[in-house]
């Protein structure tokens, strides 16, 4: 079974002075306005990819984790889970270079240390985290509430 989601920007003028509108073609969410100062200053009220891939990001992982606790008859009753983006300078261009991914949890029964084992088990599990695995630096850290 393959799920594919299709995406359109449009983008007008240059990088520095330009703009652009973000699609989705599910309608998930309404068109959205993208520049380069989105990116670079967190404006109100425009997005960037960065925060695009860290929503992605923390989705996918609320989802990989329960996933995980569920096959070892541990579901969770709560994951909390934010991720955090870096965009870097890298010589001439910019890089993301490091994705942070917290997550606090409650899930009865369960212990800190085993939490911990099983929240890294999902990591790896994860489809956008092996997306980016070996090109963007990935932190995990896992608490139960």
């Amino acid at each position: 079974m393959a799920a594919m989601r299709t995406v359109e920007v449009v983008w007008e003028n240059d990088l520095l002075t330009g703009r652009g509108s973000v699609k989705m073609s599910s309608g998930a969410l309404p068109d959205f306005p993208v520049t380069w100062a989105s990116r670079t200053e967190t404006p109100e009220g425009k997005t960037s990819p960065e925060e695009l891939l860290a929503a992605a990001h923390a989705s996918c992982y609320a989802m990989a984790l329960s996933a995980t606790l569920s096959r070892r008859r541990t579901p969770p009753e709560r994951l909390n889970v934010t991720a955090q983006c870096t965009l870097d300078k890298v010589g001439d261009g910019f890089k993301v270079t490091t994705m942070e991914l917290t997550v606090r949890g409650r899930v009865p029964g369960l212990e800190q240390s085993v939490f911990q084992e099983v929240a890294q088990v999902a990591e790896k599990s994860c489809p956008i985290s092996n997306a980016i695995r070996n090109n963007v630096e990935i932190r995990l850290t896992a608490k139960l509430n």
